[in-house]
């Protein structure tokens, strides 16, 4: 596969890698006292994570030129657009296990630390294969089809986060008290080490998203290999998922089309991904960042023109979070809102 390719000397990616840790220490200090976060706040941080992202493609742009700047924008754009449903998912775990407010902001902290991690392995290793052996850009492209086609038929599935094999099995290995003791992930019970209800719903958010890192980091694999403009769009992008959770929480409902949308562009990844290795070769940048900005901009605007006086607010948003709600214990059936199947 021809790709972007530039050096990144070793102090650059340190210097990357301590900017997101400062901005990740300066999150938690912000958040310590667990108290409750209102959508001016989420706005706010939003506005500043969304600015770092963007800013961070100017400097691309000063340092490697345009071509680099438009193709981290187009991989940021794509993942900040899937990672809107994560939020989804997001939303239903906090549901179904009826989290508290309070405590939600330090569950997705330690989830967006999670979610890092695994990028970070999956970007090295769909890089180096897809460099290595040009047959699984086939087997990419294919995948994302197929993610792309299950998440626009798919709405109406639910979702059981007790049921997902990794949260059985913690269960299953770990002492676990089915309660929340504050916002503690494990506590002591005689003597012994016992996981908190919370640390159970943190291993549901960590599965959840392992399946969101497979195919948002195919998808920008799909546009660039360059493993570096990879991690950063992912990173950046995913850096104000905790915030972008807490500004969309009363407007879930209103995303109602916004599937098709991303599954329009998990399709387009993968043929972009397959056509790559034909005689076609590599669509320019541009075209695919036309139609990723067309495609997000229809369907959310498709949404909320269908969706409009159904309203947004904090009332109408418990029945999609369901934090304030006394039917939505572990084991209930709440609303599924739509979004990639677990």
């Amino acid at each position: 596969m021809n790709d972007l390719s530039f050096a990144v000397p070793l102090w650059v990616w340190a210097a990357v890698t301590v900017g997101i840790g400062v901005m990740l220490a300066v999150d938690l200090i912000a958040h310590r006292d667990n108290h409750v976060i209102g959508f001016r706040e989420a706005a706010l941080w939003s506005g500043l994570w969304i600015a770092i992202g963007l800013g961070f493609g100017l400097i691309l742009l000063a340092w490697q030129g345009g071509e680099a700047s438009s193709t981290y924008y187009a991989g940021y754009l794509i993942e900040k657009a899937l990672s809107i449903d994560n939020v989804f998912v997001f939303a239903l775990v906090f549901s179904f296990f009826a989290v508290p407010d309070a405590y939600q902001h330090k569950v997705l902290f330690w989830g967006v630390i999670g979610a890092l991690a695994a990028r970070l392995v999956f970007i090295f290793i769909g890089a180096e294969l897809l460099q290595v052996f040009f047959w699984t850009a086939y087997l990419f492209g294919a995948f994302l089809i197929w993610t792309g086609w299950k998440m626009a038929v798919s709405k109406d599935e639910k979702v059981h986060p007790d049921r997902n094999p990794v949260v059985r099995l913690v269960k299953k290995l770990i002492p676990t008290d089915p309660r929340f003791h504050g916002d503690k992930f494990f506590i002591r019970v005689s003597g012994k080490r016992v996981a908190t209800l919370l640390f159970v719903v943190l291993v549901a958010v960590e599965a959840t998203d392992l399946i969101f890192a497979v195919d948002s980091v195919a998808a920008v694999l799909a546009i660039t290999t360059n493993t570096f403009i990879v991690w950063t769009a992912n990173a950046f992008a995913v850096l104000g998922l905790r915030s972008l959770y807490f500004c969309l929480a009363g407007l879930l409902r209103r995303f109602a089309y916004l599937h098709y949308g991303l599954a329009v562009l998990l399709a387009f990844a993968g043929v972009k991904l397959i056509l790559s290795e034909t005689p076609v070769g590599k669509l320019p940048i541009p075209l695919t960042l036309g139609v990723i900005v067309v495609t997000i901009t229809v369907s959310i605007a498709w949404s909320l023109i269908a969706t409009r006086g159904e309203g947004g607010d904090r009332g109408e948003a418990d029945d999609v979070t369901g934090t304030e709600r006394d039917d939505t214990a572990p084991g209930s059936q709440p609303h599924h809102p739509q979004g990639r199947p677990s």
